[in-house]
Order: C-alpha cells, then sequence, then structure tokens
C-alpha cells in the first residue's frame, strides 16, 4: 500500500477525554477491511467489542469517518448513538440489511450516502488508501438529544459537549486505479 494521507481525525479537535479500547473479529488496527465492509461487496457493519470506559457512562455512540475522502470534509459512514450503556458489543451486521443485533433504543443517523445505516467503504478507483476510523465514545447521558434525522455534524457537536471517554479502531481500504 501506498503512504496513507495524514488528515486530521474528527475528535483531534475536542478535549482530550479518557481513552480505552475497541476491538473487532473483522479487522486489527491498521488491516485492510473485508470485503463485506465494502460498499460494492457486502456493506456489512463490522464486528467491534469495547472495555475499559468509564464507570459513569450513560450510553455510547459508534461512527465511522473516512478523513481522506476526497470532499474537504471527509465522508461519514455510520453514525449511531443512545447504545445503552450495558451494551459493550454490536455483532457484525447490527448496523446495516435487518440490524440483527442492534441494541434497542439505538438510533442511527443519517450517513453521508443519506441512509441511515453502515455504508461501506467505497474510495474512488485509484486515489489510493482510505482511512475508515470506527470511534466508540461513551457518553455522559442516556439520550445524546438529536433524532435519526440529525446529520453528523449535529450529532458530532452534541458528543462534543457529552463524551467523557472515546476509543477509536482504524481499518484501510483502498480501490486500485482501473484499467
Amino acid at each position: 500500500m501506498t503512504e496513507l494521507k495524514q488528515r486530521p481525525l474528527p475528535h483531534d479537535f475536542h478535549p482530550p477525554v479518557l481513552s480505552f479500547k475497541v476491538t473487532s473479529e473483522d479487522f486489527e488496527e491498521g488491516g485492510t477491511l473485508k470485503d463485506a465492509q465494502v460498499h460494492a461487496e457486502g456493506n456489512i457493519s463490522p464486528h467491534l467489542r469495547w472495555e475499559g470506559f468509564p464507570p459513569e457512562t450513560k450510553s455510547f455512540a459508534v461512527t465511522c469517518y473516512d478523513p481522506d475522502a476526497p470532499t474537504g470534509s471527509g465522508f461519514w459512514h455510520w453514525v449511531l448513538f443512545d447504545i445503552p450503556a450495558s451494551v459493550t458489543e454490536l455483532p457484525v451486521g447490527a448496523g446495516s440489511g435487518k440490524f440483527e443485533g442492534l441494541p434497542e433504543g439505538a438510533v442511527h443517523a443519517r450517513n453521508d450516502y443519506g441512509t441511515k445505516d453502515f455504508g461501506g467503504a467505497a474510495p474512488p478507483p485509484g486515489d489510493g488508501p482510505h482511512r475508515y476510523v470506527f470511534t466508540v465514545y461513551a457518553v455522559d447521558q442516556e439520550k445524546l438529544g438529536p433524532d435519526a434525522d440529525a446529520s453528523p455534524a449535529v450529532v458530532g457537536f452534541n458528543l462534543r459537549f457529552h463524551t467523557i471517554g472515546r476509543a477509536q479502531l482504524i481499518g484501510e481500504y483502498e480501490n486500485p486505479a482501473e484499467g
């Protein structure tokens, strides 16, 4: 793979908070996303598990963001919030298809595809590797505030003021040049 772009991550501009750990059975830190997590191939949300979050956590949010998208503002692939504090794992597909394993009460906001689910990796052919930043936020309230019609920016604004801990896992994907 070619060298990754070094564009900022969405939480680089937020105040520092406690760090905790998120892992996946589908990819490792810096590893390549599986075809199932690619928009044209499977478009299925990956497994995520987290631990070590602050004990006063009242809910969680999960996002997936591509800072390397050629948009000037990145690309939001997944925006999920109001996950109950008792939930510490999302199975494969919880954010897509029939939403099997999606916790009751969790809210999907629209992503940059315009849908309320996980939208897989889809970098332009030949654009080089893109980073897909999966972030789990520990939130200080049970309900973040926005509803399912909120934009990723509105959800991010609310997370800025209610995040008490954060974990991230970055996968990569590259779509080779055509021809």
